[in-house]
């Protein structure tokens, strides 16, 4: 078995335990998984973890060149849910507007977004997530 997987191992360098001993097992060399995980990590075959990708942070340069938008909403203690909508210049992390009400209608939404234009000019754009509210 040693021979076996020290071969599989080193015609396939990027393949892990779980798909040598697939293969392994394929050819009817070995039965017992915990065997083959013991003897693989005896041989020091296990391979580095891969870390995350990380999607490089595209920060804005200056003012108004991104604002994000999105809902929030939390519960009372006696029951009643309230909803805010939060928009932020992505540049310094500046509130600009935080809507707070029970229910908050596309042309409320509008009218804020209208005031927060007003007073600070028109962004480059305005991010937002996929939720329900933005459809």
């Amino acid at each position: 078995m040693i021979d076996a997987l020290l071969a599989l191992a080193e015609r396939h360098p990027r393949w892990g335990m779980p798909k040598l001993f697939k293969r392994l097992r394929h050819h009817g060399k070995v039965r017992n998984k915990k065997r083959v995980e013991r003897v693989y990590n005896m041989l020091t075959l296990n391979l580095k973890r891969k870390g995350k990708r990380r999607v490089p942070t595209r920060a804005p340069n200056k003012h108004n060149d991104s604002w994000s938008m999105d809902f929030m909403s939390e519960t009372l203690n006696y029951g009643h849910r309230f909803r805010t909508l939060n928009i932020l210049d992505d540049y310094n992390r500046q509130a600009l507007a935080i809507q707070i009400d029970t229910s908050l209608t596309a042309e409320r939404v509008i009218r804020v977004l209208e005031r927060v234009i007003a007073w600070r000019g028109k962004p480059k754009q305005i991010r937002v997530d996929n939720g329900p509210e933005f459809t």
